[in-house]
């Protein structure tokens, strides 16, 4: 991988154990990482959001771990999400300043990597996230504050969201991964008390409340172990009778479960978020690895892009009287991060495409479809492979027990940067606080073109399952031949559906500009005449 320079401090916190951090300098540290992300509830409207934060830990064994500058650590690893609950190795180097701590240099994954590892995804970057496939069995533990003897919800609700039907976890994510995992053998128990008051647990950090998850999670534990057999499980859900630190948090925790030191899946959530399954699977998808999405406005909430449940779990989602919240799907990036689109559902134009692309664009909500289900644009090489772009497109219906809410039927396209990041694709200028707005989505007779022009993407007809796309090159010069036209199936029966302008009944003055050429960059517009070259 390409080392690239560490700009920010780490911070080393060694429990029971003084260590001269001068003498990392130049070392390699090896252990296993841990990331934690902390997600606030939804704001109500006119309040003011609490933008989520990232804990990156490197633990080494009882009682010794290091915590890691989230930036520095980023730009070190490259694809930081990947590694976590993995065995890494961390590099240092020394500042420049004897007195200064020494800088993270590189992180890389330690032992045998995932085959997909030695090849580059379609973006350029080097696949590291490992494939999750077969059973995930997962345990609740319910705990109770010592000076709390509350106990919002029984064991037998917590019991059923695991469950096979629709809506419940066990359906949830058997569907969204498409066959690829279950939770058979996940279980609940409790409720335990805890050995602690809340406050014991809650400290304090720059004036805000934080709360110590090692030793909610050690100490959680510590009460379940005479009930629960933990050497088969692949992730805990902790939940809680009180509120934490105004966060849910989702990502791994290292302790001693069955008398070994282990590491594993884990998750944090007072009763707003465990009474809620949306929030629950939003705290689990962190725990199977994945990173937040994001909206293009720029802000620091990355909880503003309802198209992935990585992202705003709670708005556009359904509702069940029971289970609350219901979970929306995950963006068709984050399911191919883990394996979880297989080959044949997956098209990639290379950045220096010269064909036109037919392709039915079927929503990843369907099970065992045969079409296309995600579409990749590939964008120019860099030196850096963690830092070329690429763009996704996939397509979204309003339908079924967890995608019937979403604000619309729409083509979808998301921007994957940087560390793996994927930001929903907004056409609107200034982009909208939320990416639920109709500059998302892209619809019938709408187009368009990433913004180095190397594609256009044109939306010709509306299916019942999906959309029909058309995918072409820059537009080309005189000198060149049209590019021909590739089927990437057989013949197509869906019939076009009409449609007019995104902005009728808007004035005509507040209307955005729309180009009269074709190739206009970052904008989307409904087939002219002067695009018909490329779109025949």
């Amino acid at each position: 991988m390409t080392v690239r320079p560490a700009l920010a401090g780490v911070v080393m916190l060694v429990v029971g154990a003084c260590l001269n951090t001068h003498a990392m300098a130049r070392d390699i540290v090896q252990g296993t990482l841990q990331l934690r992300w902390g997600d606030a509830r939804a704001a109500p409207q006119g309040h003011v959001t609490v933008p989520p934060t990232i804990e990156a830990w490197l633990e080494l064994g009882p009682g010794l771990r290091y915590r890691l500058d989230e930036a520095e650590a980023t730009r070190a690893a490259g694809d930081l999400s990947a590694l976590s609950n993995r065995r890494v190795a961390v590099s240092y180097r020394p500042r420049g300043s004897i007195a200064a701590d020494p800088a993270i240099e590189a992180i890389v994954p330690v032992g045998r990597l995932p085959q997909r590892a030695t090849a580059r995804d379609a973006g350029g970057r080097i696949a590291m996230a490992e494939p999750l496939v077969g059973g995930t069995r997962w345990v609740t533990l319910m705990c109770k504050f010592a000076d709390m003897a509350v106990e919002p919800k029984t064991r037998a609700f917590f019991q059923a969201q695991y469950g096979n039907a629709p809506g419940q976890l066990g359906h949830y994510w058997s569907e969204v991964s498409q066959g690829a995992i279950d939770l058979a053998g996940s279980a609940a128990y409790g409720w335990y008390t805890l050995p602690a008051v809340r406050s014991d647990y809650i400290t304090g950090i720059a004036g805000k409340p934080r709360a110590d998850l090692s030793r909610l999670f050690n100490d959680c534990v510590a009460q379940a172990e005479a009930d629960v057999d933990f050497r088969h499980v692949q992730g805990i859900n902790l939940v809680f009778n009180g509120e934490l630190d105004g966060r849910a948090w989702g990502g791994g925790a290292c302790g001693l479960l069955e008398g070994v030191y282990a590491c594993t899946r884990a998750t944090w959530s007072p009763p707003w978020a465990s009474d809620n399954i949306a929030s629950l699977a939003h705290e689990m998808g962190h725990g199977y690895g994945l990173p937040h999405s994001d909206n293009s406005d720029g802000d620091a909430d990355t909880h503003d892009n309802p198209w992935d449940l990585m992202s705003d779990a709670w708005r556009h989602a359904t509702t069940d009287p029971v289970l609350g919240l219901l979970p929306k799907h995950l963006a068709m990036h984050q399911r191919d991060r883990l394996g979880w689109v297989p080959a044949a559902r997956k098209q990639v134009v290379p950045a220096d495409n010269e064909a036109t692309h037919d392709i039915v664009l079927e929503a990843g909500s369907v099970a065992a479809s045969s079409q296309v289900q995600l579409v990749v644009l590939a964008g120019a090489a860099q030196p850096d492979p963690y830092q070329a772009e690429f763009y996704t497109v996939e397509a979204r219906r309003r339908s079924g027990a967890y995608e019937s809410s979403l604000a619309g039927d729409a083509v979808i396209l998301h921007r994957v940067g940087g560390n793996g990041v994927a930001y929903s694709v907004d056409t609107d200028t200034p982009p909208a606080d939320l990416s639920g707005n109709e500059g998302s989505m892209l619809k019938v007779g709408e187009q368009w073109n990433t913004p180095d022009g190397r594609h256009w993407v044109s939306v010709v007809a509306s299916t019942p399952t999906g959309f029909r796309v058309r995918i072409g090159p820059r537009p080309r010069v005189m000198s060149t031949p049209a590019p021909a036209l590739e089927r990437s199936l057989p013949a197509l029966s869906a019939t076009p559906v009409a449609t007019g302008r995104m902005d009728a009944g808007i004035p005509a003055g507040k209307r955005p500009h729309m180009g009269s050429i074709c190739g206009l960059l970052a904008r989307r517009w409904p087939a002219s005449a002067a695009c018909a070259s490329s779109e025949r």
